[in-house]
C-alpha cells in the first residue's frame, strides 16, 4: 500500500477584508439534441457542436472547460462553517477524516467560468494533495503546509494555488481574500476567487491542459441509459449512511451526514446534522448521481490527532448509482498521476451514472459501523 499521508490545520493568516455580495444562480450551457452514443468503455471524446464529454461527470459540457484540468478546493465541512459556496458546481467531491473526528470535502470543479467565488477555503492534508493529482487537478488551499505537507505541496509535480502562510514556498495571495460573514470565526470567511485563482495560474506558468496519457476516472453508462439497468441483480438501497445512522465519531465525521437516493430523480440528496446540506450561491441541496465508499487503511499520526491515510495501492469498495448497491474494490497502482479506479466483484469496471459524484473516504479499521439500507 502507498504512503500513508496527513496534514496540519491551524487558523490562515490575515488576508485583507472584502465585503462581496451574492450572485445568483447561473445556467449551464444546454446539452446538445443529437449528440454521438459512445460505448460505456469509450475514452475517447469528439466534438460535436462546440461540445465534448467530461471526463469528470460524462455529461457534454462546452469543450473549453473539458479540455481543462479541474481545480480541486479544500473546504471546511464542520458546522461552524455552514453553509459552503459555490461547492454546488463540483464534478466531484472527495470527503475524508481530519482531526476531531471531522471530515473536510475536496471540491473537483470543472464549471467555474462564470462562478465569482467558492469556499470558505481551509488548509490541506497531503492525502487530499494525493487524491487531487490523480484527478490532473490545480490544487487550491489556505492554511498551514506543516508539518505533514510541506515536502509535498511545493513538488513541481503538484500545481497549487496557495495563500501565503509558513510552508507555501510559492504563495498566490491574488486568489484569496475575505467575505464578510457576521457572527462566523475567522477562519470560515476566506474565499478562493476565480478571477485571481487564473491570474495566479497564469504568473505560475500552470498547465490548463490534460496530459495526452491521462486516465478518467470513472466508466460512464453509454448515452440514454442508466447504470442500474446493468446491475438488476444487485440489492438496492434508497439511505446511505458512511458514519452509520447514529454517526461515527471514532471514523467518519461527528455531524451524522448522510444520503438519500431520490428514484425519480437518479440523485442522492446529501443530508448533515439532520438537515439538508446546502449551497449557499443558489440555496439548492447537495445532491450527486453517484456515491462511492472507498475503504482505506488509516492511522492516528501524532497527539495532535493528525491522521494518515493509504490512498494508493488497492482495497474494498462500495458503489451506489441508481439505487443499486455494486461492492467491489477500488485500485491506484499507476502512480500519483492516476485515480482510483473501481470494480465490481466479478474484477470489472464498475458502471457509473452521468453526473456528480461524492467519494467518501472510509477509514477502514471503523468500516463496521457504514450502514445503508
Amino acid at each position: 500500500m502507498g504512503a500513508l499521508l496527513a496534514g496540519c490545520g491551524e487558523k490562515p493568516e490575515e488576508l485583507p477584508e472584502l465585503v462581496v455580495e451574492q450572485i445568483g444562480p447561473e445556467q449551464l450551457p444546454a446539452k446538445p439534441e443529437e449528440t454521438p452514443e459512445p460505448s460505456p468503455d469509450a475514452t475517447e471524446r469528439e466534438s460535436v457542436d462546440g461540445k465534448m464529454q467530461s471526463y469528470l461527470t460524462g455529461e457534454w459540457k462546452d469543450e473549453n472547460v473539458v479540455t481543462r484540468r479541474p481545480i480541486a478546493v479544500m473546504i471546511p465541512n464542520n458546522s461552524p462553517a455552514m453553509p459552503q459556496y459555490g461547492i454546488s458546481r463540483a464534478s466531484i467531491i472527495y470527503e475524508a477524516p481530519v482531526e476531531g473526528r471531522i471530515t473536510r470535502l475536496m471540491a473537483v470543479v470543472e464549471d467555474f467560468d462564470d462562478l465569482e467565488r467558492i469556499g470558505p477555503v481551509r488548509s490541506s492534508r497531503d492525502y487530499f494533495v494525493y487524491v487531487a493529482m490523480g484527478y490532473e487537478a490545480i490544487y487550491c488551499n489556505w492554511g498551514l503546509a506543516v508539518p505533514y505537507v510541506e515536502e509535498l505541496i511545493n513538488r513541481d509535480t503538484v500545481q497549487n494555488i496557495s495563500a501565503s502562510v509558513l510552508g507555501i514556498h510559492n504563495p498566490a495571495d491574488e486568489a484569496f481574500n475575505r467575505v464578510s460573514r457576521p457572527g462566523y470565526a475567522k477562519e470560515f470567511t476566506g474565499y478562493l476567487f476565480i478571477e485571481g485563482m487564473q491570474k495566479a495560474a497564469e504568473r505560475l506558468g500552470y498547465e490548463w491542459e490534460y496530459d495526452e496519457d491521462y486516465v478518467p476516472p470513472f466508466l460512464f453508462a453509454a448515452e440514454n441509459t442508466w447504470a442500474e439497468e446493468n446491475y438488476g441483480s444487485q440489492p438496492s438501497a434508497t439511505m446511505v449512511y458512511p458514519g452509520g445512522q447514529s454517526g461515527n465519531k471514532g471514523g467518519y465525521g461527528a455531524y451524522n451526514p448522510y444520503f438519500e437516493y431520490n428514484e425519480q430523480e437518479h440523485l442522492y440528496y446529501r443530508y448533515q446534522n439532520g438537515e439538508k446540506q446546502i449551497d449557499e450561491l443558489d440555496g439548492s441541496q447537495l445532491a450527486v448521481a453517484n456515491v462511492v465508499f472507498q475503504y482505506c487503511h488509516g492511522e492516528v499520526r501524532d497527539d495532535h490527532d493528525y491522521l494518515a491515510f493509504g490512498v494508493h495501492g488497492e482495497g474494498d469498495a462500495i458503489v451506489f448509482t441508481g439505487g443499486k448497491v455494486i461492492k467491489g474494490t477500488w485500485k491506484r497502482t499507476g502512480g500519483d498521476a492516476t485515480p482510483a479506479k473501481f470494480y465490481d466483484e466479478s474484477g470489472k469496471e464498475v458502471i457509473f451514472n452521468r453526473g456528480k459524484t461524492w467519494v467518501c473516504n472510509i477509514w477502514k479499521e471503523y468500516g463496521e459501523f457504514v450502514e445503508y439500507n
